[in-house]
């Protein structure tokens, strides 16, 4: 994908126009929708696969307590507040033992375990159903036009007609992911992408099973790292350490539970819960940053902009910040002409950005310095792992980064 101006067939319809077009329907990119459709502001979300995909494709289900209030400000959060679990605690397993974190106990704030699927269908909901905000799904070949100048557009192949398409514009919200147009569309010479691997690979897997705890597990092993998450009553999410590019065939049922029961076991604790495995898939750990988040016309939010690993469960979490300074000041700057919101968007957005990617670099130490190899390593990664169940200050330290809610990034 360039950055051209659009050439359009004779026989395509005339451009549309919407003061802003939204590429991309994940939570960053409805959560803009949604805010700008609330100040009376047309837009025009684009989606390259079908909703019923969308509202069933398996992602992330942590949302920290400030991201959940800031739906629920935003009118977003009804069916998350009526069906989310509340998580006021994890659990450590290292050395053979349990060690509970506590967390709401030491900050008063939580999390909440809400599927990223079910919050996508609610988003598109409010936003198509209720707010009557326009979206076109299984649109193809999209392109960005003029960023740099004063009328940017966006065209599309429609699934229909297959004819191009083309929606005038004052603004683009790039909200389309890792592999998306929108951070395609940043001029080769300006773009800075920082990119961290982990050499480290984790096997993700859903369960047809409960959980086995009432909380997050994180098992700290010298064969591996390994966790439980819980998404359901009746579905759990599981990781295991592996290689990086590891093939999932090499994990069969057996094999995996095998792997958990050592990973996560400890003095006391209960039997995993097992049950049937519908998804298996290896992720290679890595992260990255994009500079600018800004081009023109151009306003990357989320995973375009940015990727953290599930390390630390903050990428949609980062997708929600992003979404809503951008809405905000999308709108702002629609309704009453205010600028401020946009011209500080990138700086405000970096500092929560490179804070949670300091983090994710820390608690990878912790999962996985144990499986180095180095015995130097494995002994500092004990006694970080100690200090958090020792020392009420790194207690405290560790829960304000687990959870988000520093005063100020």
């Amino acid at each position: 994908m360039t950055q051209t101006s659009p050439h359009r067939n004779p026989n395509s319809p005339s451009p549309q126009r919407f003061p802003v077009v939204v590429v991309g329907a994940g939570p960053a990119g409805l959560t803009v929708g949604n805010i700008l459709r609330a100040a009376g502001v047309d837009c025009l979300v684009l989606e390259a696969e079908s909703r019923e995909f969308i509202e069933r494709r398996p992602r992330a289900g942590v949302i920290e307590e400030w991201a959940v209030r800031g739906l629920e400000q935003r009118g977003l959060a009804g069916e998350l507040l009526k069906r989310a679990e509340r998580h006021t605690a994890c659990e450590f397993r290292f050395d053979g033992e349990r060690y509970r974190f506590p967390y709401q106990e030491l900050t008063g704030s939580h999390h909440w375990v809400y599927p990223q699927p079910l919050l996508v269908t609610d988003l598109v909901r409010e936003y198509a159903d209720v707010r009557g905000g326009r979206i076109r799904f299984g649109v193809r070949d999209v392109r960005l036009h003029d960023l740099d100048g004063a009328r940017p557009s966006v065209s599309y192949v429609c699934p229909e007609s297959g004819l191009r398409e083309v929606v005038e514009c004052d603004f683009v919200a790039g909200c389309d992911g890792a592999r998306g147009v929108s951070r395609a569309a940043l001029p080769p010479g300006r773009a800075r992408i920082a990119r961290h691997d982990y050499g480290i690979g984790w096997l993700a897997l859903l369960a047809e099973a409960p959980p086995s705890a009432d909380c997050v597990l994180f098992g700290c092993h010298p064969d591996g790292f390994a966790g439980q998450m819980p998404r359901s009553p009746q579905v759990t999410r599981y990781y295991v350490q592996c290689p990086p590019g590891d093939d999932p065939e090499n994990w069969p049922h057996e094999r995996v539970w095998a792997e958990l029961r050592r990973r996560l076991g400890a003095d006391g604790a209960a039997p995993l819960t097992e049950g049937p495995l519908i998804e298996k898939r290896v992720l290679d750990m890595h992260d990255y940053v994009t500079e600018p988040m800004v081009h023109g016309r151009l306003f990357l939010a989320g995973d375009a902009a940015h990727l953290v690993a599930p390390i630390a469960a903050k990428g949609l979490n980062l997708a929600l910040y992003d979404a809503f300074l951008l809405g905000d000041a999308l709108a702002a700057r629609l309704t009453k002409g205010e600028e401020g919101g946009l011209a500080g968007y990138e700086q405000a957005c970096l500092r929560r950005v490179w804070d949670y990617q300091e983090f994710s670099q820390w608690l990878s130490e912790l999962y996985h310095g144990s499986a180095a190899g180095d015995p130097f390593r494995a002994g500092t990664t004990l006694a970080r792992l100690r200090r958090l169940f020792t020392s009420r200050t790194a207690a405290a330290a560790f829960a304000e980064q687990y959870l988000g809610t520093a005063a100020r990034y």
